[in-house]
Order: structure tokens, then C-alpha cells, then sequence
């Protein structure tokens, strides 16, 4: 019997490259003659271009070309936006700023250089005069009348909204109580570590352009790239080496692409750009960024009656990919994990004077569900009850799945309850809430938190995707029994080498080592989508089985042939096709041994020996299929298949994430004392890769509810543009995270998965949050803005 992979904690297969710095990012590729760009950015957050001087650099070491706006303006097209909403203003914003600067570190112009310290130094000899102007940065001033960025548009909005099922003004006017908060969902860096990078090729014998590129969307790049540029897309080959985390950061096409690109074209010389870390937190997307009012209603006994959000959503000086998007996804997710009649959200979208915002891990989905959770955590605080036993209360039960939402969707399964019971199990929860009254009595200061979070991953069907939401999948099985798989998918971190290995191995009984999994070169992979909004297993990974499950029945059709056998009478098991008689007797224990192929003399493909025998391996059926002497009629040869695969609906992770704290009433500093969490994202492929991918999601949320925040002044200057400025956890302020699971399969995707990318990212911060807010209780705090900070709890305390 083979090997089972799926469900087992194994190691990661891309693993030893890494730590063995063997593995190979964008700058790790050196080409011959390689040039090096360096950008001017932009010192105001808004301004008028009068004039660029680039004499100066132009007669610097080292310096072979100065570029501007006016140098490209009609030879490179804008950025893309892939979103479509109703009345959305998109502005034509370019890869080099043409007569106005919108936020500090807008790229101006591109010096190229032989090396790049010289770009970097002529840098400094471009001269700039600017003409200053009015700023915005605050999201609700931008939306009421604040400097206009854009004269064309005559205001700051970019798009309004307003979404959601059921008459909410009845459902409120019906509410025993209603309960109102303001809620800050700060920006924040994304601060991936690597940086992103590009470096593009140009071959003009050939008219072929390489471009290896940091990116999440490899295939989506190639098709915008050869949009702005002007190439013939089958001209254009993007590759992606290693990324170095993503985070939804790298999820765009951004300017430097394209100019890169053109700039190869235009001196036939290999060009390359590597992000610095300032460059990174003043220039590549922001996550988060949106201020909102929250009404919910319930009755006196907890039940919900409807929830309003009204939203300010700061979406900064022009749209990456998919900006306008974010804010929609926020909608979608109001409903949280509970039964709410109505929901109704409204959305003003505003430019503001800052880099744009756009899909930061989660991607709208860790805004709904603090919102939700901060709200019933405000039910729980005026109604007296327990915060557990208010959503426990509000859960639609397994039978009611699939369950329809007010937010217009349709959740694939769920068991809420169990979740939160195992959570708090776990936790002790009961034990723990005594030894919180007790602390109370002593003076200190305990805190409990609990979030139960839905997420919506597998994006997905491509009717709500603006650019497809399907996966592509190749599986081939070569002469010598080796077995590679290309995806579309373009996994960075989440670890499909190895997942996707696990279920090619298992499906066709070979050896986990026997699989080599190719991804991330437009050249070599048939089109895909990308990773994003933790759809690669689910999308990719499904596409990945069927491509599987259309090989086998061509190699069932020949294992008929070759054992002249009824194809009827013929099973697979552990990587051999046999007839039922031998299916029997292996079930016994008793099957006859994989019989070894040969090798033959003077290198020719060795033919596989079947006289006889009545079973063949899946490699021997591989090798006849090559060699091609003894198929079926109208067979073609060869052993791969490929797959599109379409979800009809997304998937719906969910859990319960319970944290204790101790705030120190000296400093005001936070101490954890516990933090549980129990998820369900379906079917696991591999327990360690989704262990690693919530203790990844949990530490980013911390940072968010605890330390980071991009902050600009009055002048819309970027007052937190180091890491020395913008504070991410460190590890030895992270609590040890106790995870367990339960595991609802979805009917969405024949492997059962939903997902996990995003998981603790959206399920903790309603968590840390809620259990400083329960420490602080005994202050009459009902609220607090992330991130919270030592002083701001020390000021409670000592106010």
C-alpha cells in the first residue's frame, strides 16, 4: 500500500533552498551588462510640477539616461484598476508623476546608471521645482470639502455605496436597545520582507521582453504589463522567483513594472530596480485605512435585530488593482458569524493625499469582523451577558447551512458552536472567568477576549472577480515516471510545492519525492490567476485533482489495453491499475510486488514488461504512453492533462480565537496570560502548513491591535517611513499560541477545503482588542482605537 501524504504534518519541500540561502530572488539574478534604475519621489504630498532639471545627473559617473513624465506620457498607459463599481472615478494616474505630485514618495523620474549607487547619488542632481498645494489626509475631512486632489472630478469621492438586505430602519426602530460606535481601522504597512523588485530584458532580434518580477499574479502581470507598453503579449514572458512575502502588497502591477520594461526596450540592456524599505513603506500599497460608525440593534435577551455601518474609506491619492474593491469586501462580511435580519452599509470612498490603499492580508475581511465583533462585544457590556453566550445566541445552527446572509451571501457550512465550546474547553473558561473576579478584587486588572470570525476566501467564481476566478492546473507523468505539475496558482510562503505534491502523490500512488511543482513562469505555466484571498489550494489545489482525476482515466483507458482487460473490470489502488481479482487479493495483503522497469541498452526508453501480468503501475502505463507502440485506437500519446477549474461559490473558514491579558497598572504595559484559538478551514492538506499560516495571520493581527499604524502629518508627510518609526512585533512580544481545529468540509470544491491564508489575521485583533477593552472594564471603557498602545492604557488607568 503507498504512502498517504494528505493530512500529514510533513515539512515543507521548498524549505531547504531557503534556509540554505540556495534559493534565488529577484536580485539574486545577475545578467551581464545590467543597468540600474533609481527613483526621484516626490518630497510634498501635493504639488505642482513647474519644472525637472536633469542636466546635472545626466553628467554624472556612471549615468546612461534620466527619464520623466513627459518622456513616457504617451508611450506607457496608466496603472491598472481592475475595479467596476457604479460611478466610480478612476484617475489617470501614470508611471512617472506628469504635471502634479499627489504623495510623498510619488516617482518623478528614473535615473539608469551602470551600477546602482551611481543612479542612486545622480538621484540627488535632479532638480525639482515644485509649487506647493493644499493637502488632505483626513479620510471624513476629504469626503466633506476638503482640498480637491483632482480638479477633473471636483471633489474628494471616489465612489459612494450603499449594500445590504432587509429594512434596516424597522429592524433598528424594532430593537429593544440600539448601540452606536466609531471604529478606526488605522493604515498599515504591510512590510513584507523582502521588498519588491524588478529586472526586465529586452531582446530586440527576437522582440522578446523577460520580466522577472516580486509578484503575487505573474499571468495577470504579463496581460497589463504588454497592455501599457505596448507589446504583443505572447512577446512577454514574466517570471517570479522567490517573492519574499506578499501579504496582498504584491498583488498589483505597479508602475515600476512597466517603466522597467519599456526602459530595456528603449537601451536594449537589461534594467533592474530593488525596492529600499523606505521606498517600500512610502510607495508600495497600504492595508486597512477607513473609519466607520456602527448602529447595532437587539433585544433586551441578546438577539440581533440588524446592524448599519457607515464608512469612510481611505483610499489614498489614485487606485492599485484592486483599491476600490476593498471596502466592498467589508460589506460583504457585516453579517460576521450570526443571524442579523438586516444589514445595511454605506460606503464613501475618498482620494486622500497618501499612497493607496488596496488587498492587505484579509483585505476588508479583518474590518467587517472587528466591527462585528466590537459590536457584540458592546451587546454583551450594556445587556450584562457574557460575551460567549451573546454569539452563542446569535449562531445560525449546521442544519440552517447553506446559510443565506443579509450581506447577499451564501455560506457553504459551518458548526460556530462547536468551535467556541472547544475554544473554551480549552481555555477553561469558566475557571478563567473566576480567577478574573478574583484578580478584580486584588486590584489587578484581567482582561478575556473572545472573537467567533466567518471569513470569505476561494476567490472565486469569476461572475464576482474583476478578472477571472477560476484556476488552472497541468499534470504530467514523464517516460521515466516523474511527475510535475504547473499552477497558476503563484504560491510565495503558503507552501503548495509541498501541498500540491501531497495530493498529485496520493492521487496517483507515487512518492512524495517523485513530484516537482512548477509555478510562477508565464513561459512555461498555461495561464493562471494567482494567490490571493486564500483561494490557491482551494481554487488552484482542485484544479490540481481534476487535471489528476482526467490523467487517470486516460491511463485507465490504456491499462485496458495493454492487460486486455474491460476497462469496467479494472481498479486503481496505491499507484497500480489491476483487474478485481488482484484488487481482492491486495486487499488480503497479498498483491504481487511493483515489478521495476528495466533499463535499456544504449540509452533508448526502457519498454515496460507486461506478459503476464495482471496489474501495472501508473509509471509503466506513463513510459507505454510515451513510447506510443501499443495504444488504443485514436489515443494520442504522452501521459498530462490539463484543468480549468470554476467554484461556483466561495468558501466560509470560521472559528473562535480567546485571549487573556494582564494590563500592568504601573506602565501600561500588556502581559498574555493565554491566547486559544480553534479554526476550521475545511479539509486539511497539511496540519503544519496551516499551524504556520495562523501563527503568521495571529502576529500581524497583534501588530495591528497593539503597535503599527502608518502615520502622516498635516502636510501629508510620512511621518513613520522606517523601521525605526513604524513598530512591528518583535518575538518576545508574542504570546505562545495554543491551536487546535475542527474540520467541516466544504461542498464547494471536491477536496473539502476552504482555506487559511487569512484566518488569524481576521480572528484575532476582535480578540486582543476585546480583552484589553474587559481588563479596562472596571474604568467604564467600552471602546478602544487600535493600535492600543502602554501610554494610552496608562492614562486610563492613572487618569
Amino acid at each position: 500500500m503507498a504512502t498517504k501524504y494528505v493530512g500529514q504534518r510533513i515539512k515543507r519541500t521548498e524549505d531547504p533552498r531557503l534556509i540554505k540561502g540556495l534559493a534565488h530572488y529577484v536580485d539574486d539574478i545577475r545578467l551581464p551588462d545590467t543597468l540600474h534604475v533609481a527613483f526621484v519621489r516626490s518630497v510634498y504630498a501635493h504639488a505642482r510640477i513647474n519644472s525637472i532639471d536633469t542636466s546635472a545627473a545626466l553628467k554624472a559617473p556612471g549615468v546612461v539616461a534620466v527619464y520623466t513624465g513627459k518622456d513616457i506620457a504617451e508611450k506607457i498607459g496608466p496603472v491598472p484598476c481592475a475595479g467596476a463599481l457604479p460611478g466610480l472615478k478612476v484617475p489617470d494616474y501614470r508611471v512617472l508623476a506628469q504635471d502634479k505630485v499627489y504623495f510623498v514618495g510619488h516617482p518623478i523620474a528614473a535615473v539608469v546608471a551602470t551600477d546602482a549607487y551611481a543612479a542612486r547619488d545622480a538621484v540627488d542632481l535632479v532638480s525639482v521645482d515644485y509649487e506647493d498645494l493644499p493637502v488632505v489626509v483626513d479620510v471624513e475631512a476629504a469626503a466633506n470639502g476638503g482640498p480637491v486632489i483632482y480638479e477633473t472630478f471636483g471633489d474628494n469621492i471616489a465612489y459612494k455605496l450603499t449594500a445590504g438586505e432587509g429594512d434596516i430602519e424597522a429592524a433598528l426602530g424594532s430593537a429593544d436597545r440600539v448601540l452606536k460606535q466609531r471604529i478606526v481601522h488605522q493604515r498599515l504597512a504591510p512590510i513584507a520582507m523582502e521588498g519588491r523588485g524588478v529586472l526586465a530584458r529586452y531582446f530586440p532580434g527576437e522582440g522578446d521582453l523577460t520580466l522577472w518580477s516580486s509578484t503575487q499574479i505573474p499571468h495577470l502581470m504579463r496581460t497589463q504589463v504588454a497592455l501599457m507598453i505596448g507589446i504583443a503579449e505572447n512577446k512577454l514572458r514574466v517570471i517570479t522567483p522567490e517573492v519574499g512575502g506578499g501579504f496582498g502588497s504584491k498583488l498589483n502591477v505597479y508602475a515600476e513594472e512597466a517603466l522597467l520594461s519599456w526602459i530595456s526596450m528603449q537601451l536594449n540592456k537589461p534594467v533592474k530596480w530593488i525596492e529600499t524599505r523606505r521606498e517600500n513603506i512610502q510607495a508600495t500599497i497600504h492595508g486597512r485605512g477607513q473609519v466607520g460608525y456602527v448602529e447595532i440593534g437587539c433585544k433586551n435577551d441578546g438577539t440581533l435585530t440588524g446592524l448599519r455601518y457607515n464608512v469612510f474609506a481611505d483610499l489614498g491619492a489614485y487606485h492599485q488593482l484592486l483599491t476600490p474593491a476593498i471596502p466592498t469586501l467589508t460589506g460583504l462580511m457585516l453579517s460576521g458569524a450570526y443571524k442579523i435580519p438586516a444589514i445595511q452599509i454605506n460606503v464613501t470612498a475618498c482620494f486622500t493625499n497618501k499612497m493607496a490603499t488596496d488587498a492587505y492580508r484579509g483585505a476588508g475581511r479583518p474590518e467587517a469582523t472587528y466591527v462585528v465583533e466590537r459590536a457584540l462585544d458592546l451587546v454583551a457590556a450594556e445587556l450584562g451577558i457574557d460575551a460567549a453566550e451573546v454569539r452563542r445566541r446569535n449562531f445560525p445552527a449546521p442544519s440552517e447551512f447553506p446559510f443565506h446572509t443579509a450581506t447577499g451571501l451564501e455560506y457553504d457550512s459551518g458548526d460556530y458552536e462547536t468551535a467556541l465550546n472547544n475554544a473554551q474547553a480549552m481555555i477553561g473558561y469558566a475557571k478563567l472567568r473566576e480567577e478574573q473576579k478574583k484578580a478584580r478584587a486584588e486590584g489587578r486588572l484581567i482582561g478575556i477576549g473572545i472573537s467567533t470570525y466567518v471569513e470569505i476566501c476561494a476567490l472565486g467564481p469569476s461572475q464576482a472577480m474583476p478578472a477571472g476566478g477560476w484556476e488552472s492546473a497541468t499534470v504530467r507523468i514523464d517516460p521515466t515516471g516523474t511527475v510535475t505539475v504547473l499552477t497558476g496558482a503563484s504560491p510565495h510562503g503558503q507552501g503548495q510545492e509541498t501541498s500540491f505534491a501531497q495530493i498529485a502523490a496520493d492521487e496517483l500512488g507515487v512518492d512524495l519525492n517523485d513530484v516537482t511543482v512548477i509555478h510562477g513562469d508565464t513561459g512555461i505555466v498555461q495561464y493562471g490567476i494567482g494567490t490571493f484571498g486564500s483561494r490557491a489550494t482551494a481554487v488552484g489545489g482542485t484544479a490540481v485533482l481534476v487535471a489528476i482525476q482526467k490523467l487517470k482515466e486516460k491511463a485507465h483507458k490504456i491499462a485496458a489495453h495493454m492487460l486486455k482487460s474491460e476497462a469496467s473490470s479494472l481498479a486503481f489502488e496505491g499507484g497500480r491499475y489491476s483487474v478485481q481479482a488482484a484488487k481482492a487479493a491486495a486487499a488480503t495483503g497479498t498483491s504481487e510486488p511493483v515489478v521495476p522497469v528495466g533499463e535499456a541498452p544504449g540509452g533508448a526508453l526502457p519498454e515496460p514488461q507486461i506478459e503476464g501480468k495482471s496489474s501495472l503501475t501508473i509509471q509503466e502505463i506513463a513510459l507505454a504512453a510515451h513510447i506510443a507502440k501499443d495504444l488504443p485506437p485514436d489515443t494520442e500519446p504522452g501521459l498530462s492533462a490539463t484543468y480549468f477549474y470554476e467554484p461556483k461559490n466561495f468558501t466560509f473558514p470560521f472559528g473562535t480565537h480567546i485571549c487573556a491579558v494582564e494590563v500592568d497598572r504601573d506602565t501600561g504595559d500588556l502581559k498574555f496570560l493565554r491566547y486559544v484559538a480553534v479554526d476550521d478551514c475545511g479539509k486539511v492538506i497539511n496540519p503544519m502548513l496551516v499551524d504556520g499560516q495562523l501563527h503568521g495571520g495571529i502576529v500581524q493581527s497583534l501588530g495591528q491591535a497593539l503597535f503599527e499604524e502608518v502615520v502622516y502629518d498635516e502636510q501629508g508627510q510620512l511621518v513613520t517611513g522606517t523601521l525605526m518609526d513604524y513598530a512591528v512585533p518583535r518575538a518576545s512580544q508574542i504570546p505562545w499560541l495554543e491551536l487546535d481545529r475542527t474540520e467541516t468540509p466544504s461542498p464547494v470544491n471536491p477536496l473539502g477545503v476552504k482555506g487559511v491564508g487569512e484566518a488569524g489575521t481576521i480572528g484575532a485583533t476582535p480578540a486582543i482588542v476585546g480583552a484589553i477593552v474587559d481588563a479596562l472594564a472596571p474604568f467604564g471603557v467600552k471602546h478602544l482605537d487600535m493600535p492600543v498602545k502602554p501610554e494610552a492604557i496608562w492614562k486610563i488607568v492613572n487618569a
